[in-house]
C-alpha cells in the first residue's frame, strides 16, 4: 500500500508544479487544497527535501524539486 501512497504523492507534486498552484491540482484531483497540501508534506518529509516555497500568493519549485 505505501507503494500506492508513494505514487499518489508523486502524482500530486506533478499537478502542483504543472498547474502552478495547490488549488488548481485540487481541482484537477477532485480533492481538498488540503489534502494536496497533506501529500506534499508527506512526500516533503519522506524524502527529506522541501520541494516547494510557498506563500500565500504563490508557489515556487525549489532547485531540490526542480
Amino acid at each position: 500500500m505505501a507503494a500506492l501512497d508513494d505514487l499518489e504523492e508523486l502524482r500530486t507534486f506533478a499537478l502542483v508544479v504543472e498547474a502552478g498552484s495547490f488549488s488548481a491540482a485540487a481541482r484537477v484531483l477532485q480533492v481538498s487544497t488540503n489534502a494536496v497540501s497533506r501529500r506534499v508534506i508527506r512526500l516533503e518529509r519522506n524524502l527529506g527535501l522541501r520541494l516547494f516555497n510557498r506563500s500565500t500568493r504563490a508557489v515556487t519549485v525549489t532547485s531540490e524539486g526542480g
